[in-house]
């Protein structure tokens, strides 16, 4: 039987207009609350930044990120479940050095690969790193550090073996020929009461660990590994200042989705990022917490892909410099 071309015109304009949308029109993105994974428990650098961030976010997208906390591993649990989710922009990383950058240098079997498994939204926040002393240890500038740990034992906390403290201590030592001493910790907050009480010489942490007790005159930051002097303290001098060539390093926290999350997903994500990042009240938070502020160049999808695949150069060098191998 021949069907005329009005008798499908007819048909047409009877059929519901949803029937005829493409499936991806049915439901625009996003359409329900977006998940996004903290790889750390509560309470730590990587939750304050997710935080922030999700809260800025929302309006943009029209929906509430629920940042949700995937602890374990050293991050490698939190990211592998963001790997392996569906690529559909409803679950996303908060990711950070140690599932990027550093486990993949210090753990064996990593079950995810953080270059294939993830597509960059963008950076979020930068925590330079810093030298942190008690005031029983008397030097005044970097220089006059690195010459007392050649002569007497000087000990440094980090956040543990294969932090990303560790491997800047690592960097560090060998960038100058000191022998500062490392002395690892579950964690950046663990060795905060052994640096105030003088167990330790001091740490190498990022600055908002130690920030408060700073500006009360308990310890001093003594230099940042940071291209400009943090806002909140001005008079702490960055380590290139101080004679170390182009010596940077900084926990770093950004936005990221599984591979293959569609192209378009990830510009909506990105836009929703870069508004966060220029709200004022934002970067106010940030900036209270000692961080640097992100530079535009980074916030981008294409721009956090390059700082990912830079950092992760620095990380390889720094396990074979601390002596670090996957177990």
């Amino acid at each position: 039987m021949t069907i005329s071309r009005r008798t499908l015109l007819a048909a047409a304009a009877s059929t519901p207009l949803a029937a005829l949308l493409p499936r991806r029109a049915l439901a625009a993105y996003p359409d329900k609350p977006i998940r996004l994974i903290v790889p750390f428990a509560a309470g730590g650098n990587a939750d304050l930044v997710a935080r922030i961030v999700a809260e800025a976010m929302s309006p943009s997208l029209g929906q509430t990120i629920v940042v949700e906390s995937r602890a374990g591993a050293g991050g490698s649990i939190g990211a592998a479940a963001v790997a392996t989710a569906a690529p559909d922009g409803y679950t996303l990383l908060t990711g950070s050095n140690g599932p990027l950058t550093v486990n993949p240098f210090v753990q064996a079997k990593l079950p995810y690969d953080p270059l294939k498994d993830f597509v960059p939204v963008g950076l979020a926040n930068l925590a330079p790193h810093s030298i942190v002393l008690h005031s029983s240890v008397q030097v005044k500038t970097l220089a006059e550090l690195v010459e007392l740990s050649k002569k007497q034992q000087i000990t440094l906390g980090t956040s543990g073996v294969g932090s990303a403290s560790h491997m800047t201590l690592a960097r560090f030592n060998a960038a100058t020929g000191a022998k500062l001493v490392h002395v690892p910790y579950r964690g950046g907050g663990a060795l905060v009461g052994d640096v105030l009480g003088g167990t330790i010489s001091g740490a190498m942490t990022e600055v908002s660990t130690l920030l408060e007790h700073h500006g009360q005159g308990k310890v001093r930051i003594l230099a940042v590994a940071a291209n400009k002097r943090p806002a909140k303290i001005p008079d702490v001098p960055t380590m290139i200042e101080s004679g170390v060539k182009d010596f940077t390093a900084a926990s770093y926290v950004g936005v990221l989705a599984p591979a293959k999350t569609p192209a378009d997903i990830i510009s909506m994500l990105e836009k929703a990022l870069v508004r966060a990042l220029a709200e004022k009240s934002t970067q106010d938070k940030f900036i209270a917490s000692g961080a640097e502020l992100v530079p535009d160049e980074f916030q981008t999808s294409k721009g956090f892909a390059g700082y990912i695949a830079k950092e992760y150069a620095n990380s390889k060098e720094a396990a074979q410099l601390a002596g670090l191998k996957p177990e």
